[in-house]
């Protein structure tokens, strides 16, 4: 098990109602697919968005630059991340610009099946912890060492965790080690679901501007630590395998580099669009200033996309094919 544990099947709701939706719209690819993926000598890319805000930063600047500098139509679909590997292979989409480790679709598709290649890293590293809101840390700095979160259950303590101090989480379809956690290192914690991102982004800055202390599953790049400052709890420490068995995982969540991965035909013939995805890479900054305008700012995706290419194009014309 991998850093798939953050979304691995789930649709995370994105912070707002977000969807980057050009050319014929933004569709669930479980229902139907772009008619234009892998189409033959057409000047039409084809992305699969997913629905959390710093994967649509990565779309919304890609489309920008790819409709603006480089003439294509782009066409975005939303789907949840495992079909979006069979979608992918099938060419129903041309490129996923931010996985987040899928070890049994890389086996399959890039090294068995040579559907998918790997379109290199997005230069954004991903890494999934439990935090607490910096005050609370201040005040209780003993807090962010998971042996002593049984001494503050009681203060974690919410009406939906019952007796037991909360573990705030999001979606319940999100795949995460948190239950395995809490019972294999005996923490006296109840996972709460929010029901969705947003939902939690929305719940975490109530208990903020009260200045509760929480504590959260979370994610970086995320640009909700820009408006709430929050510190990792240290988890025993992750090692390769220790997350192998699902029900016995007792460590962190690791650190992943983010990739981008590509329909092996489209790669080969896809011309300027698939060497400017393959050149896409850009910083955990500039990804979250990109969601700070979408999510918190209300700037369209195209809007938010505009604004950053405007002052940063040092960073994109690199990305551009010769």
């Amino acid at each position: 098990m991998s850093i798939r544990a953050r979304r691995t099947t789930m649709g995370l709701a994105a912070a707002g109602t977000l969807l980057v939706a050009t050319g014929c719209g933004a569709a669930d690819m479980t229902k139907q697919s772009s008619p234009y993926a892998n189409a033959k000598g057409a000047k039409t890319v084809t992305l699969s968005v997913q629905s959390w805000v710093g994967a649509q930063s990565n779309i919304a600047v890609a489309e920008y630059l790819l409709k603006h500098e480089l003439g294509y139509r782009v066409d975005t679909v939303q789907v949840d991340e495992v079909p979006a590997w069979d979608a992918l292979s099938q060419g129903r989409v041309d490129a996923i610009m931010e996985d987040w480790g899928h070890p049994d679709q890389e086996q399959r598709y890039v090294k068995d099946k040579k559907t998918i290649v790997n379109g290199g890293g997005l230069g954004v590293t991903g890494h999934i912890g439990w935090f607490v809101p910096t005050y609370f840390a201040k005040q209780h700095p003993d807090v962010t060492n998971w042996k002593n979160l049984n001494k503050y259950a009681s203060q974690l303590r919410t009406a939906e965790s019952g007796g037991k101090g909360q573990l705030l989480d999001g979606s319940p379809s999100y795949v995460t080690n948190d239950k395995a956690l809490v019972d294999n290192l005996k923490l006296q914690y109840q996972v709460v679901f929010s029901g969705s991102e947003a939902a939690q982004i929305t719940q975490i800055k109530q208990f903020a501007k009260a200045k509760k202390p929480f504590l959260t599953y979370w994610y970086q790049p995320q640009w909700l630590f820009k408006k709430v400052p929050m510190t990792e709890v240290k988890l025993p420490a992750y090692k390769d395998g220790c997350d192998a068995d699902p029900k016995k995982v007792a460590c962190a969540y690791p650190k992943t580099p983010l990739q981008k991965y590509l329909n092996a035909d489209f790669s080969k013939s896809g011309g300027k669009a698939a060497q400017f995805l393959k050149n896409f890479k850009w910083t955990t900054e500039d990804q979250n200033e990109v969601s700070l305008l979408i999510a918190d700012k209300k700037l369209s995706p195209d809007e938010a996309a505009k604004k950053w290419i405007d002052e940063h194009e040092s960073t994109w014309r690199a990305w551009l094919p010769k």
